[in-house]
């Protein structure tokens, strides 16, 4: 993999982080979903953007996590 692919990495895990935390901490999902008239589906949250939160922060760790171990074994090989 290429240095490319894991600042693409990076930026879908930090971008979907702020998402999910976005939506898991602040109305703002709730609003939208109300204004559309899919206030139903608010139940169903919790279930869906807390994994979701979970995965994101995960991908991100990750992908610094190999970022770091990229520039250590450049630098020492």
């Amino acid at each position: 993999m290429t240095e490319q692919s894991d600042r693409k990495l990076i930026a879908t895990g930090i971008v979907g982080t702020v998402f999910a935390a976005l939506c898991c901490f602040t109305p703002v999902l709730v609003v939208l979903l109300g204004a559309v008239g899919l206030s139903a589906w608010l139940g169903w949250l919790d279930y869906v953007l807390l994994p979701a939160l979970a995965f994101f922060v995960a991908l991100t760790v990750y992908a610094v996590w190999r970022r770091q171990r990229r520039q250590t074994t450049r630098t020492d090989g």
